[in-house]
């Protein structure tokens, strides 16, 4: 898709992130996070009817009475997006078979910096709609740029085309120095969107750091080619990240039984860390309609916190 067709699908986008504004950023948004949007107040005596899951046990434990957590509700929960820039998410997201390509639905037009855009705008435009404050850190081996949290249409408007205009300055991806980055700027507890192929190393602890003071949503970008190596005889292929060229030789089943192994581990060790950390995580694959994902995973979130309570 070229600039034009990513700003047609993105205008249909303050429509439909009321819908999920809600759900993202209010109402039920607690309810999905587990407790975002409100911070801790005082403690008093435990009282019949407290929901036994709120008493503080240490300070129970010190004076030998129960006492339960008392919380405020936080009027204002910013949000912050970091979007990878890398030179792998602009590779294609659909099959290099022409014949199996015809047969995907037109989605499959996008690659997967393209969907990540879609992704941020609908993210950008739910958090318009519920009022609150958006920060963007792009990065690649470097954090790149930093849009700083406003509000606002305008605001809005100004962080999708830097999206859309943002490309990679230097060769690899560096997504541990961008969530240490991001721990460092924001002062409140926010909710961090993480935008990302998540094709890069030592990330997971900063990661995991970054989940203990803020509320993170994983949305790992991922593509058909991932898993369905076309049987197309040798295919020229190039790491976007070094430059690296080779051969590859997809009509050896071997071959496509390999690729599809070591993309599915790598998925497998993202959602691993994901759940360690107890952050909230879903995949956006680039045959996907965002709009249509985020709404499945918001109202999964849902149900399956209703079903603890």
């Amino acid at each position: 898709m070229d600039r034009r067709d990513v700003l047609r699908r993105i205008s249909t986008f303050p429509l439909l992130a009321r819908n999920l504004a809600e759900d993202i950023l209010s109402g039920a948004y607690r309810s999905v996070f587990k407790g975002q949007g409100i911070e801790f107040d005082e403690v008093r005596h435990y009282q019949s009817g407290d929901d036994v899951r709120s008493i503080d046990w240490n300070v129970s434990a010190r004076f030998g009475t129960p006492y339960v957590k008392m919380y405020r509700e936080e009027r204002e929960v910013a949000v912050c997006i970091l979007l990878d820039v890398s030179a792998s998410m602009h590779t294609t997201g659909g099959s290099t078979n022409a014949a199996s390509a015809a047969a995907l639905p037109p989605v499959m037009e996008v690659n997967r910096y393209e969907q990540a855009v879609l992704a941020l705008a609908l993210v950008a435009f739910s958090a318009e709609a519920a009022g609150q404050p958006l920060s963007v850190i792009f990065f690649d081996k470097e954090i790149q740029r930093i849009i700083p949290p406003r509000k606002g249409r305008r605001h809005t408007m100004s962080a999708v085309s830097a999206a859309l205009d943002a490309r990679s300055s230097k060769k690899g991806s560096d997504l541990g120095k961008a969530l240490s980055g991001a721990g460092r700027l924001l002062q409140h507890r926010s909710l961090v969107i993480v935008i990302s192929d998540f094709m890069c190393t030592q990330w997971e602890n900063e990661l995991g750091k970054l989940a203990q003071h803020h509320d993170i949503i994983a949305v790992n970008i991922t593509a058909p080619l991932d898993t369905e190596m076309p049987d197309s005889g040798f295919l020229a292929m190039e790491d976007p990240e070094t430059g690296i060229k080779l051969s590859a030789p997809s009509s050896f089943k071997a071959f496509r039984s390999a690729w599809t192994s070591w993309h599915e581990e790598r998925f497998r060790h993202w959602e691993g860390i994901c759940r360690r950390w107890g952050i909230a995580h879903v995949e956006l694959s680039t045959s996907s309609d965002a709009t249509a994902v985020f709404k499945r995973f918001f109202r999964r979130e849902n149900a399956s916190f209703s079903g603890l309570r």
